[in-house]
């Protein structure tokens, strides 16, 4: 029987495409460091133009509100795209996740920071405040 020092240590990283953690996996032993993304689906959606031209709307947006002011991802998706703005609802969300991920914003639910990996339902971005 083996012990647990026989393991590597947990280790995490954010995926480039979705802005999500994820986890040492053995099949990627030999090249972890290279390791960009968490699934073949992100791999495939690298984050594009359309990628960053929400991630600019969400700062452009913020930086007009009043200090500690939030916004909704669908208010971004409308102004986006007034017709087609559902569809727009999770890439906002990515885009969101990997403002936060560069420090730029916090993810909020109930006025208080979240994990934006774990977080499950309505959000909320504000920009994130300077200590």
């Amino acid at each position: 029987m083996s012990s647990n020092s026989d393991k590597p240590p947990r280790q995490s990283k954010l995926c480039t495409t979705c802005g999500r953690s994820f986890e040492w996996r053995r099949s990627w032993e030999r090249n972890w460091d290279e390791v960009k993304y968490c699934s073949q689906r992100c791999r495939r959606h690298k984050p594009g133009h359309r990628d960053r031209a929400l991630e600019d709307a969400i700062v452009d947006l913020l930086s007009r509100r009043a200090r500690g002011a939030s916004l909704c991802p669908s208010e971004v998706a409308r102004i986006t795209d007034a017709e087609n703005w559902r569809d727009l609802m999770e890439p906002v969300r990515q885009a969101a996740r990997r403002l936060a991920a560069s420090g730029t914003v916090e993810i909020t639910q109930q006025g208080r920071p979240v994990d934006p990996s774990t977080a499950r339902g309505s959000i909320r971005i504000r920009l994130k405040r300077r200590r």
